[in-house]
């Protein structure tokens, strides 16, 4: 009597949760603490399929309300913002670094409800990964609906008993984060972390704007 008591309360509280979410239809199922770099890519990678798969129903906020919380479980977000901010982090004020951090997550998170939109047998796949010097480096690639295959290699940072993402390279070329601090570099010149702050949550806006208008 008791177990049934027990197993019917919990259901009750994961139903509530979904509803409060808004994404009982697209919920996902509960995965345990990844045990390696490559389960985290791949969790990354089967939300970003789920999402893919119902992406015209979700529409960009969907997407984007389905993808933030997965982008901040597997990103370490607050490392990335501050490298890709550079020495000018060291100057700022602790407000400041929470506030670049989450436009910088919101930024992100964006990028990927607009990027992973919809689904035509694309193909999302972890194909190895390997010891580097700051910790490990999980090789994927993504085959696009065309059958073209990107290699995207993803290095992996130990925080915890969690593996998170810490840099990406696309064709083994130059890393997301050297890609984001020469950007912001420039806005940080002219318009300090303020204006970056501003440009970035501007950006997430406009990525919304015009992932709505293609349905």
């Amino acid at each position: 009597m008791g177990r049934a008591k027990l197993s019917k309360t919990r259901v009750l509280k994961a139903a509530a949760l979904g509803a409060g979410l808004g994404l009982g239809l697209f919920a996902y199922p509960v995965h345990a603490a990844p045990a390696s770099g490559g389960d985290t890519v791949q969790g990354l990678y089967d939300a970003l399929l789920s999402t893919m798969k119902n992406g015209r129903i979700l529409g960009q906020s969907g997407r984007f309300t389905q993808l933030a919380p997965v982008i901040r479980r597997s990103f370490d977000i607050d490392s990335m913002a501050r490298l890709s901010v550079g020495s000018s982090w060291a100057g700022l004020s602790e407000a400041q670094r929470q506030q670049m951090t989450e436009s910088f997550g919101r930024y992100i998170s964006a990028i990927y409800a607009d990027r992973f939109d919809s689904y035509n047998g694309q193909k999302l796949q972890v194909t190895g990964e390997q010891q580097a010097q700051s910790g490990v480096m999980v090789k994927s690639q993504i085959i696009k609906a065309n059958g073209e295959p990107v290699k995207v290699d993803y290095m992996m940072r130990l925080s915890g008993d969690n593996w998170l993402i810490s840099d990406i390279y696309l064709d083994g070329a130059i890393s997301e984060v050297a890609t984001r601090r020469s950007e912001f570099a420039a806005i940080l010149k002219t318009e300090g972390i303020d204006g970056l702050i501003s440009a970035l949550n501007r950006k997430a806006e406009v990525l919304g704007m015009s992932a709505v208008r293609t349905f």
